[in-house]
């Protein structure tokens, strides 16, 4: 005889072996971690396996749990589907966790806007940002993150990408600068300065080298930090100067002042993007249609 299986076990599996631990499954079922951990022992108690064993401070899967991990995933899609078919979503009364990653100019530029909107047409809904490190696709695929909305790479066809809006870079000091009254800031000037550099993988080049190498020049990046944030409070007391996204760091400009870049670089495309995986699902496709209209509306 078949014995039944309650579907919110295999999500909560689904959910523990994307996150790899009890506190994560629990935070992106918006559950209490004492929920989790029954839900867990019920799992072990159903295929007879304790899947999980602790390491150190975390816990790795037994060969049986990673033997369920695919079929796991592949049976609540179909799921999923079969669903959705037949469910009309209706936003007002949808609670749960969307998870976005995204840097903190992304953020800062548009997180007010969306809650806005969000509190109007879904107010159950919680927005969660996380920063951005590598943009890995198992994260996506796993659903542990929904959406990544900055610049995002071509990591290939499995991820979609939509672009929301452009900008471009800027050069940026402190008020007390002593270029901030240059006008006409020439190229081997802004290479000869000293320079913050932003990168969310603390990789020390990017556009801004490229393209001065290609003018035969050199900078000297004396820090390197991963947020816009960061950057900008460091100009604003120091003589250095950084070059960054003009729109991504609109609501920090207070008390710096912006030069246009002596020589050209490549735009900047700020896109969102998700896994196929969730393309036809109606919360998801919720969330993505409420971004793509707010930058529509805002910076086009």
């Amino acid at each position: 005889m078949m014995q039944s299986v309650d579907l919110n076990l295999l999500v909560a599996l689904d959910a523990l072996l994307a996150e790899g631990s009890v506190t994560g499954a629990a935070q992106r079922l918006n559950l209490s971690v004492p929920a989790m951990s029954r839900t867990l022992n019920r799992l072990r108690i159903l295929f007879d396996d304790p899947l999980f064993v602790r390491a150190g401070r975390g816990l790795v899967t037994t060969p049986y749990a990673e033997q369920l991990r695919e079929p796991t995933r592949l049976c609540l899609q179909q799921a999923e589907q079969l669903l959705q078919k037949t469910k009309v979503l209706q936003p007002f009364t949808l609670r749960r966790v969307f998870t976005i990653r995204a840097d903190d100019g992304t953020v800062a530029l548009l997180a007010a806007g969306l809650l806005k909107k969000m509190a109007e047409l879904a107010p159950k809904v919680t927005l969660r940002f996380i920063a951005q490190g590598q943009q890995d696709v198992g994260a996506l695929r796993d659903g542990v993150v929904d959406l990544d909305i900055g610049v995002i790479e071509d990591i290939g066809p499995e991820i979609v990408r939509q672009t929301l809006f452009h900008d471009h870079y800027q050069i940026v000091m402190r008020q007390q600068h002593p270029l901030a009254k240059d006008a006409s800031l020439t190229v081997s000037t802004f290479a000869a300065a000293r320079h913050v550099s932003v990168s969310r993988r603390g990789v020390m080049s990017g556009p801004v080298d490229s393209a001065l190498a290609q003018l035969g020049l050199l900078r000297h990046v004396a820090v390197v930090t991963h947020s816009f944030a960061e950057a900008l409070l460091i100009v604003k007391e120091t003589d250095l100067i950084a070059t960054v996204p003009t729109l991504l760091t609109q609501p920090m400009q207070q008390g710096v002042v912006y030069h246009n870049l002596p020589f050209q670089t490549a735009g900047i495309r700020v896109s969102q993007a998700w896994h196929p995986r969730f393309q036809s699902h109606p919360e998801h496709q919720f969330l993505r249609q409420l971004i793509f209209e707010h930058c529509q509306k805002v910076f086009n």
